[in-house]
C-alpha cells in the first residue's frame, strides 16, 4: 500500500489529504517524511494560539516556511498566566510576535486577533500586504479600565487591508482625540491616552474614528459590540462602503434610550444598502415605519439579541415596518422563554389587526434559546416553556409562516481553552494547548524542509 501511495502524483496526494480533517492528516503526516512534506499545507491551513507563550512557542518551532500555508488564524496576546498585567509589560514583546507572524502569512483569508490593550503601531505595516485577508475579527481580552484597545489603532489596521469585507469588533475603547467631551463625564466612558503616535492613513489622515470604517469601500458586513458608539461623525462621514449585514451592540455603561439612539444613528447613515441587522437596543424613531422614508428599504433579516428589551418588541416592529422584512429571528435566555414568545404573539395579534399591508413579506419567525447546563428549573417551569412555543409555533401555522423554536448555537469564546493532548480533535485547526509542541515530522528534518 506504501509504494502505492508514493506512486501516485504530488496533485493526487495533495487532494486526497485536502480532504483529511486536520486531525487525521496530522495522525497520516507520521507515516514518513515525504508524507509528512505532502501533509503540511493541510496541517497549518487553520491555526489557533490561545496565548502569547503559545504563539512565541509556536515562532520558535515551527518553520517559518510553513507560515505561508496558514489561511486561517486565530491569536491572542494575553499571556498563559492569567496576569492581567503581564502583558502590558511587554508590550514589544507581544507587537514583535504579532508582527512575526503576520508577515509571512501571505495567504492568510480569515483572522481573530485578540489583544490584551492595544499592541505597538508597527503591527499595521503587514496589513497592507494581506491581499487575500477578506474576514477580520478584533477583539480585547483583556480589562478596557487596564488596558483598553485604541479605536485608532484598530481602525488604522481595518483600513490597511486592501480587501476586507468582513469586520467584527469587540470591546474598542475610544480615543481621547476623537471623544474629548467624554472625558471626566457620567458615566464615565473609559478613554485611551496617548495614541496620538498613530501614524496617519493614506486615504483617511489622522481621522482615525470609528465612523471612517465607513470609508472602506470593500466592506460588507460590520459587528460592532461592546463599545461606545456615541460620535456624532457617524452622520456626517461620506460612506464609500455598502454594507449588506450590520451587527451593532450596546455600551453597558450607557443608558438603553442613549444607545438606542447611537443604533438609530448608525441605521440611517448606512442602511440604504443593509440586508440583515442585528437590533440589541429598542428602535424609537418612527421614521422607520414609512415605506416611503425608511433609512432601511432592502432590510429582509432581522435578528433580535439576547439583550434586547423584551416588552419593546412590539413597539420596535411596529417602528420597522416600513422595511421589507422576510425573516425574524429572536435569541433569548431559557429564563425568558415564555415572555419572548408571548412578545411575539403580541406582535402577531397587531400584524392581524394593521391589515395586510403590514409586514406582508413576512414569512418565518424563529426562537433560538442559549440553554444553562446548571439551569435549576423545575418541572413546571420546563412544561411552561413548552406551552409557550407550542402556542407561538401554532399562531405562526394559522398565519402561514414558518417557525421555529431550538437552542442557539453558542458563541466562540474570548479565550481558547486547552484541549488533552490524548483526545483526538475535529476541530478544524492546529491548536497549541499548554505544554503542547508544534506538529512537526522531527526537528532536525523540519528545518531543512
Amino acid at each position: 500500500m506504501a509504494s502505492t501511495w508514493h506512486t501516485l502524483p504530488n496533485e493526487i496526494k495533495l487532494a486526497i489529504v485536502d480532504n483529511l480533517d486536520p486531525y487525521t492528516a496530522r495522525i497520516f503526516s507520521k507515516v514518513d517524511l515525504q508524507t509528512y512534506k505532502v501533509c503540511v499545507p493541510s496541517i497549518f491551513k487553520s491555526v489557533r494560539l490561545g496565548s502569547l507563550d503559545q504563539l512565541q512557542h509556536f515562532l520558535e518551532n515551527v518553520p517559518r516556511t510553513y507560515y505561508r500555508h496558514i489561511q486561517e488564524l486565530d491569536l491572542c496576546t494575553r499571556s498563559g498566566s492569567n496576569d492581567e498585567q503581564s502583558t502590558s509589560h511587554y508590550p514589544r514583546a507581544a507587537s514583535d510576535a504579532v508582527l512575526s507572524i503576520l508577515i509571512a502569512s501571505s495567504r492568510l483569508k480569515k483572522l481573530v486577533l485578540r489583544m490584551a490593550g492595544s499592541l505597538d503601531k508597527s503591527i499595521i505595516t503587514p496589513f497592507a500586504y494581506l491581499q487575500e485577508l477578506r474576514i477580520l475579527t478584533i477583539a480585547n481580552c483583556s480589562e478596557e479600565e487596564h488596558s483598553p484597545l485604541s479605536e485608532r489603532l484598530v481602525v488604522s489596521i481595518a483600513a490597511t487591508t486592501p480587501n476586507l469585507e468582513q469586520l467584527s469588533l469587540d470591546r474598542i475603547t475610544r480615543s481621547k482625540l476623537h471623544a474629548p467631551e467624554l472625558e471626566g463625564v457620567y458615566p464615565y466612558v473609559p478613554l485611551v491616552l496617548g495614541d496620538e503616535d498613530v501614524p496617519d492613513h493614506p486615504v483617511l489622515g489622522s481621522e482615525l474614528s470609528l465612523p471612517s470604517l465607513l470609508h472602506i469601500p470593500t466592506l460588507k458586513k460590520l459587528t460592532i459590540r461592546d463599545t461606545h458608539l456615541g460620535d456624532s461623525r457617524w452622520t456626517t462621514i461620506p460612506v464609500a462602503c455598502r454594507l449588506e449585514v450590520l451587527d451593532l451592540g450596546s455600551c453597558y455603561r450607557e443608558t438603553e434610550e442613549y444607545n438606542g439612539l447611537c443604533t438609530e444613528r448608525i441605521m440611517a447613515a448606512v442602511g440604504p444598502t443593509v440586508d440583515e441587522f442585528s437590533l440589541t437596543t429598542s428602535v424609537s424613531d418612527t421614521v422607520f415605519a414609512k415605506p416611503a422614508a425608511t433609512p432601511l428599504p432592502r432590510l429582509r433579516k432581522l435578528h433580535i439579541s439576547p439583550f434586547f428589551p423584551v416588552d419593546s418588541v412590539v413597539d420596535t416592529m411596529s417602528n420597522l415596518a416600513g422595511s421589507p422584512i422576510e425573516s425574524l429571528s429572536m435569541q433569548c435566555y431559557e429564563d425568558d422563554v415564555v415572555d419572548v414568545c408571548s412578545a411575539l404573539e403580541d406582535f402577531l395579534s397587531l400584524r392581524v389587526e394593521r391589515g395586510p399591508e403590514f409586514y406582508n413579506k413576512l414569512s418565518r419567525i424563529d426562537v433560538s434559546v442559549t440553554v444553562n447546563d446548571h439551569s435549576t428549573s423545575d418541572a413546571e417551569e420546563v412544561e411552561e416553556r413548552l406551552e409557550a412555543t407550542k402556542r407561538l409555533q401554532e399562531f405562526c401555522r394559522d398565519l402561514q409562516l414558518s417557525s421555529a423554536v431550538g437552542k442557539a448555537v453558542p458563541e466562540s469564546c474570548s479565550f481558547v481553552h486547552e484541549l488533552s493532548p490524548i483526545r483526538p480533535s475535529r476541530s478544524n485547526s492546529i491548536f497549541l494547548g499548554s505544554g503542547d509542541k508544534p506538529s512537526v515530522f522531527a526537528s532536525r528534518r523540519a528545518n531543512t524542509l
